[in-house]
């Protein structure tokens, strides 16, 4: 597969924290603020970094030479080739489309390469092809034409039997393949805009038949790599790996309002296995990223979880939802998952495991590590009645599994509640361990660490205090004292 360069992410710093805490002043030593201030650093580098994220901050931006497009592939296109003009107005769906073809014709050669220059190259949705790479020079932005006629519907997904919003077909996404292997989308740092206002206003007025599509989506497919480009302003969910596998981004910037943009999912992987997101910047109107694995009795009977995922280094803000989530479509099961050095900021909640009766599957291995929030209201959220189903069909007795949950080195300021772990009668939530946590909180209530039909362990010192739901284990994991509280209810919604 095509590796590109990727610049040494803010993140790095952090396996240097005590040394250079020996040379910052006293009233730095306290590792909390020192951790507070290497994250605002590690944020600002961010936005230095990804130069033109935000309108707003053009401060940033420094005149330079255009950067050469490299040759990734044995053969490279210019999207000019075909006829495209970058002019914002001209339509650009048919160059799109030969160039693909054309470099569908060099699948035993290693491919083609397609470059998309600087300009605003509009566009309706075109599918890719397996051994390419969309290359997206400096300032090229990719335009999703807002006028619902250009979209092509497409059949629900098996694993969810209707469109999330609408029963039937769904539209498709701007940016789309099925049954590939071998695809890159990269670039330096060029944009895929899915102009999505229209879209926005359109579904909150109930004028659309179906349910939206999202901006890029790939669908059973192996050996994808998406890198160095921004996402931003998708219809519905931004990126939308479905049953893939061996799927890397990396380097990636996703925008969207972060109010009014309803289900504007930054990554949704859905079925998927073996994936890696790192060193990434979202900031969106719903989930940061929402590991998914179908819908009720489709997923069930579809039967595909998503499996061994990596998830680090990111900055994430969704003030509407939650920065990293699972499920709520989790019927398929999601395990082995891994959620370290992540940054949430001004959001809703921080991370999130929501389902429902009727959903069925697991959520079971996962593990949280070294995560920081800052003005969040409530940091960590299990939710077992995320009551939405795509229809009369499901079983109300397929009772989803939780287990095997752990939370290790959580840090924050700003939260009002740091943890609220809902489980219940049928769905309790079962070997959930705390280590190492001390959050800063805004509300000096008792019952700020909520917990219900949960049951685990917290090992050493734990801020604010635990619920009595758990076990209480000394640094040396010794047993200091066992709960024979695992199914009281301790969950205050008002505050």
């Amino acid at each position: 597969m095509v590796e590109t360069s990727t610049p040494l992410p803010p993140w790095r710093f952090h396996g240097h924290r005590l040394d250079i805490k020996r040379w910052i002043p006293t009233f730095f030593s306290s590792h909390k603020t020192l951790f507070t201030v290497l994250w605002i650093a590690a944020f600002a580098s961010v936005f230095v970094w990804q130069r033109n994220i935000v309108d707003g901050f053009s401060i940033f931006r420094r005149a330079a030479p255009t950067r050469a497009m490299p040759r990734l592939r044995p053969v490279a296109f210019n999207l000019t080739d075909f006829g495209g003009v970058g002019d914002g107005v001209t339509l650009n769906t048919k160059a799109f489309e030969k160039a693909v073809s054309a470099i569908s014709k060099l699948r035993k050669k290693g491919g083609g390469q397609l470059n998309v220059p600087a300009g605003n190259w509009l566009t309706a949705p075109f599918n890719l092809t397996s051994h390419m790479t969309l290359f997206l020079a400096e300032d090229a932005v990719i335009l999703g034409i807002d006028d619902e006629k250009y979209w092509p519907l497409m059949p629900p997904l098996p694993s969810y039997g209707k469109g999330r919003e609408h029963p039937g077909p769904r539209y498709g996404s701007l940016i789309h393949g099925q049954n590939l292997k071998d695809v890159v989308i990269t670039g330096h740092n060029g944009t895929i805009n899915g102009q999505g206002q229209t879209w926005w206003k359109k579904y909150r007025k109930k004028l659309l038949n179906h349910t939206r599509g999202p901006l890029v989506q790939i669908m059973w497919s192996s050996d994808i790599v998406i890198s160095n480009i921004t996402l931003r302003d998708s219809p519905f969910w931004t990126l939308h790996p479905y049953d893939c596998k061996n799927v890397t981004v990396r380097n990636v910037t996703i925008l969207a309002p972060i109010s009014e943009a309803p289900n504007t999912d930054g990554i949704d992987p859905d079925s998927c296995e073996d994936m890696v997101i790192e060193d990434c910047y979202i900031s969106v109107g719903d989930d940061g990223i929402a590991i998914k694995s179908g819908w009720d009795q489709y997923g069930v009977a579809y039967g595909r979880p998503s499996t061994n995922i990596l998830i680090r280094n990111l900055v994430v803000r969704s003030m509407v939802s939650a920065g990293v989530s699972i499920g709520s479509e989790m019927s398929g099961g999601v395990s082995n998952v891994t959620v370290e050095n992540l940054y949430v900021w001004n959001s809703r909640r921080a991370v999130r495991i929501k389902t429902s009766p009727g959903r069925g599957g697991y959520v079971r291995h996962i593990t949280y590590r070294n995560l920081t929030f800052n003005n969040v209201r409530v940091g960590i959220v299990i939710k077992t009645d995320y009551n939405e189903h795509p229809d009369e069909g499901f079983d109300p007795k397929a009772f989803p599994v939780l287990e095997d949950i752990t939370y290790t080195s959580i840090h924050g300021e700003g939260v009002r509640v740091p943890v609220r772990i809902h489980g219940c009668v049928e769905i309790p939530v079962r070997n959930v361990t705390f280590r190492d946590m001390s959050v800063g909180i805004t509300y000096k209530k008792k019952h700020i660490f909520q917990c219900a039909f949960v049951q685990g362990r917290v090992i050493g010192t734990v801020f604010p205090a635990p619920c009595e739901n758990l076990d209480l284990y000394d640094e040396q994991e010794h047993l200091i004292k066992r709960s024979d509280s695992q199914n009281v209810t301790d969950i205050d919604y008002d505050f």
